[in-house]
């Protein structure tokens, strides 16, 4: 069987003492579904494991939705993607991601396709020098100040806006060691 490197994009757990998810047991469910090679990365939800190349990624994360609100009793929304995406959303940055601190570079990574017609209402301008450009289910968001000060984080995470999409998010610091950790060469 030939198996492909994943990662697992869990949203908003561990936030303000909120919906905890200790990364041991993360890594103790994924097992239990069957991967290998499972390591976590920060306390935010990120896990890697390993699991057959042909595995759909929306069953991957419906697995890991189940078993986490099996065992912590609350539901968490999971993207999971293979290593090789993860790569190409670094590659294909539109930012000059090299020059940027990691917590000024952001992947909001969704669920579907990020349309444009969805980000029309969005006033770009008043929100310079802050800007985003869309990718493969990716949202690229530069914040020179950071996530947290970002107006235009706060607009283009509407519900209007994103509705029917899930989407999570992870600085570029985070996207760079995600690639690295999927890395099977």
């Amino acid at each position: 069987m030939t198996t492909k490197a994943y990662a697992a994009l869990l949203r908003g757990v561990n936030v303000g003492g909120h919906r905890k998810v200790p990364m041991a047991e993360l890594r103790n469910l994924a097992e239990e579904l069957g991967h290998t090679d499972v390591r976590t990365h920060l306390q935010s939800g990120n896990v890697v494991f390993v699991t057959d190349a042909g595995a759909d990624e929306e069953r991957l994360g419906a697995a890991l939705e189940e078993a986490v609100e099996d065992h912590f009793g609350f539901h968490v929304d999971c993207l999971v993607r293979d290593g090789d995406y993860l790569a190409s959303v670094a590659e294909q940055c539109p930012f000059p991601a090299t020059e940027l601190a990691g917590k000024q570079l952001h992947a909001v990574y969704c669920s579907g396709p990020v349309d444009p017609e969805r980000f029309t209402a969005v006033d770009r301008e008043a929100h310079l020098p802050e800007e985003f450009a869309l990718g493969d289910r990716v949202l690229y968001l530069r914040a020179p100040e950071g996530l947290g000060k970002s107006g235009l984080a706060a607009a283009i995470h509407r519900p209007s806006v994103l509705k029917g999409l899930v989407t999570t998010t992870r600085n570029w610091n985070t996207v760079r060691k995600l690639v690295e950790m999927t890395r099977r060469d």
